[in-house]
């Protein structure tokens, strides 16, 4: 009963809230590996291919969501959520690839 009043983190919206954290985090990794990549640390690509696998699974994971969903914003099934996870996870994938791109030795970098 508390469920369908909207006083409990139902089905509808455990899937796009599952997203939402995943791409978060994989902000929440990405952000500071961006900024120590100047060091060349091993840890810095591992933050980076991280960020990038957890961005790359909150992004799938929101668009099924998206896709998968019955109804419209506002009515608890978690589409304003998924929508927000999206660019969350896109983000993540972003700054983990500029990451490895500034990991990447000088003489690849032209892409040849």
């Amino acid at each position: 009963m508390a469920a369908a009043e909207g006083g409990i983190i139902g089905d509808g919206r455990t899937g796009a809230n599952l997203a939402l954290g995943v791409g978060l985090f994989g902000l929440a990794i990405g952000w500071p590996a961006r900024s120590r990549a100047a060091g060349r640390t091993g840890r810095s690509r591992t933050r980076g291919m991280s960020a990038i696998g957890l961005g790359v699974v909150g992004t799938v994971l929101a668009v099924l969501h998206l896709a998968t969903s019955s109804g419209g914003p506002g009515t608890g099934n978690g589409l304003v959520g998924a929508a927000l996870a999206v660019p969350l996870g896109l983000g993540g994938v972003f700054l983990g690839s500029r990451v490895l791109a500034r990991l990447r030795p000088a003489g690849r970098r032209a892409g040849g």
